[in-house]
């Protein structure tokens, strides 16, 4: 299915479809201030409320609901978000799951995964290893594969994220948005479709948008960082490679110690807590890096709450 068969009539059906399946998580308005910054007006997305803890699970819902799924169930392959909205989608609605992740996975994400009653299965250092296993899985069980971000449902769905917030801070002008294999910058640029500034933002040891932006065609990188588990995948997708050359604005790469930083400002200041891939999307801003003009009014979508990164039992 082409990229441009996802586009906002696409998204907005999906939308009908999943919306009383996913949470319409909050913004929150902040003065940039708040983060120890010049002033500005900032609008966080925290879609780390969503099920699952990811806008992972608006994909899952799209797949699961506009598919006709096989007495064999679904499987996926996930550095972990995926996997646990995958998860929590099929046990919702009654469905067999399984579910593979690679060894990099976080405790906390493959504790929601079992914990959604899914067959899990832990092998490869890296997501290209679970999708090969995956991939082997379905071909001999009939199982329906459900992609993590080189679908068009999958892209729609995570579209449904930006039809939302549209509705939620109808005047924004430019938007920070983490990108690892591309199925959230891919849906969320098919919506706006240049009427907002999308500015995707990768670890710079998983550059996997900005080096194929940079050769004009998707292309192998090696992945590392602290932020692998959640944007990791080492080739960005298709469908979603057509959607920001043609209506993203930029990719901006962070270094892992930004993304810490990040997390912690979120935490500290705001009592947000995010996981790495989460809080990457914030991080241009917190190290300079983008100095918002005068009036701009930018967001920034924090995607992802699957750590452990607090002890509470402490």
């Amino acid at each position: 299915m082409a990229a441009d068969s996802i586009d906002p009539a696409g998204i907005t059906h999906a939308y009908g479809r999943i919306r009383g399946r996913i949470r319409r998580t909050p913004i929150v308005d902040i003065d940039a201030t708040e983060l120890g910054l010049a002033p500005a007006a900032l609008t966080l997305k925290l879609e780390l409320m969503q099920h699952a803890g990811s806008f992972k699970a608006r994909g899952a819902f799209a797949n699961l609901l506009l598919q006709d799924i096989p007495a064999a169930g679904v499987a996926a392959a996930s550095g972990g978000n995926h996997g646990a909205a995958v998860a929590f989608a099929a046990q919702r609605l009654g469905h067999k799951a399984r579910i593979f992740v690679p060894t990099i996975s976080s405790p906390a994400k493959i504790a929601r995964i079992r914990g959604y009653g899914a067959d899990l299965v832990v092998e490869g250092a890296r997501y290209a290893e679970a999708l090969e296993r995956c991939q082997s899985f379905v071909a001999a069980s009939g199982a329906l594969s459900i992609h993590a971000y080189d679908h068009a449902l999958t892209l729609r769905g995570q579209g449904t994220l930006g039809l939302e917030l549209e509705e939620q801070a109808p005047r924004l002008d430019t938007l920070f948005v983490a990108v690892g294999g591309g199925g959230l910058i891919g849906g969320i640029a098919a919506w706006y479709r240049g009427r907002v500034k999308v500015i995707g933002v990768e670890p710079e040891r998983a550059p996997t948008l900005h080096a194929a932006l940079a050769a004009g065609k998707p292309v192998e990188v090696s992945v590392d960082g602290i932020a692998a588990d959640s944007l990791g995948a080492s080739r960005i997708g298709g469908l979603a490679f057509a959607i920001a050359q043609a209506h993203a604005d930029r990719v901006m790469l962070v270094a892992d110690a930004a993304i810490r930083e990040a997390q912690l400002a979120l935490w500290e200041r705001l009592r947000i807590l995010a996981e790495p891939g989460g809080a990457a999307a914030l991080a241009p801003l917190l190290t300079g890096a983008y100095a918002p003009a005068m009036d701009e009014r930018v967001g920034v979508l924090i995607c992802g709450g699957n750590t452990t990164a607090v002890d509470f039992a402490r």
